[in-house]
């Protein structure tokens, strides 16, 4: 009887690319899209993971108040405690210095026991019984995973970023005041994107491209508006297809309405940040919680990679708080009760009329 051969299929299921990367910093996602940390949990969960790796992400700020300095700290800060090479331009003649304004990591309750005296640990006997027991597990659920920094991390932004993370880091700072053209910076991104090819067989590193203020006066190339969507567009096509993510600030107010709205189009994830005013009465009954407001961040375009279904939010506009005064909250915005009342807001009544008061459909 003649052997049964096998049927092979010429199918094969990259697994390489699917895998989750062994990488502190880096977190796997749906149809093998690998996501860096925005420096903000509340931001990563409303995008869905973070900033997917190769995206060309984009802040509109506000002239009124610095609120995008907030988020570009924070991704800053994230990826340094990553160790993560950065990238960091800015149009200040000394950038080097907005580094020692970086936020620093949230120290867990199983840090702060280390600065105890430990004079007052001797009368907990049963404590140091458990020490060994509680010590591992605390440490995973509170900032770090085997001896590693969590894939995000709380930032305290009274404190400064310690001089160990700015040191013997891949840092490059680049000075875009009084730059007549872009093609310095352009290879300066080039040279840095270089060093962190995309999917080269073993992933090792990601790396980050932080611009601040791209569309500042004090750039010689600020009135010249196609050399910068030139500029954005080769950006883009190098971070693609390399192992990093660049965030870019720009103010739309400077920028004529065509053109920041290409620049807008270019970006793979679109953000702004809107002050909220002062006193401002009719949004004070508005909104619950308006004192704890520091503003507002709208949610234009979120990346979706590796798949045509666009990403639908249930809310694309979210109040940015200061938690206990030191982390950066974004919540939801609600709308407050009418007349004082306690409990119900306002339209979640079930009468279609408003006339009803039974809560009972009126048609």
């Amino acid at each position: 009887m003649a052997a049964t051969k096998t049927r092979s299929s010429s199918f094969s299921r990259n697994i390489s690319v699917a895998s989750t990367p062994q990488i502190p910093g880096l977190k796997c996602g749906p149809n093998g899209t690998i996501f860096v940390s925005s420096g903000i949990p509340d931001l990563d969960k409303i995008l869905g993971g973070g900033f997917p790796l190769g995206s060309l992400v984009m802040v509109m700020e506000d002239i009124e108040a610095p609120h995008h300095m907030l988020l570009l700290r924070n991704f800053m800060s994230q990826g340094l405690v990553h160790n993560q090479p950065l990238l960091y331009a800015s149009p200040s003649s000394e950038p080097k210095s907005f580094l020692g304004t970086l936020p620093s990591p949230v120290l867990s309750k199983d840090d702060k026991s280390r600065d105890h005296d430990p004079e007052q640990e001797k009368g907990l006997r049963i404590a140091w019984q458990y020490r060994k027991y509680f010590g591992e597990h605390q440490q995973n659920m509170e900032g770090q995973r085997d001896g590693k920094p969590e894939y995000c991390t709380d930032f305290d932004l009274r404190k400064p970023l310690e001089r160990r993370f700015l040191s013997g880091q891949r840092i490059e700072c680049v000075s875009l005041a009084g730059s007549p053209s872009l093609d310095t910076f352009r290879d300066r991104c080039s040279t840095f994107l270089a060093q962190l090819p995309r999917y080269d067989g073993n992933l090792t590193s990601a790396g980050r491209i932080a611009v601040q203020s791209f569309y500042a006066p004090q750039c010689e190339y600020s009135n010249r508006e196609w050399e910068i969507l030139s500029f954005i567009r080769s950006l883009k096509s190098m971070v693609r297809y390399s192992n990093a993510v660049a965030v870019i600030t720009f103010p739309p107010s400077l920028v004529s309405p065509s053109f920041s709205k290409r620049w807008q189009h270019l970006a793979d994830t679109l953000l702004s940040v809107k002050a909220i005013p002062d006193e401002d009465k009719e949004l004070a009954n508005l909104l619950t919680g308006y004192n704890d407001m520091v503003g507002l961040l709208n949610v234009h375009k979120v990346a979706h990679f590796n798949t045509q279904v666009p990403v639908i939010l249930e809310a694309t506009t979210f109040s940015i708080k200061l938690k206990k005064r030191r982390s950066l909250v974004l919540e939801c915005l609600n709308q407050a009760p009418i007349d004082g009342s306690s409990g119900t807001s306002y339209g979640t009544s079930g009468s279609c009329s408003g006339l009803s008061k039974t809560g009972i459909l009126d048609f």
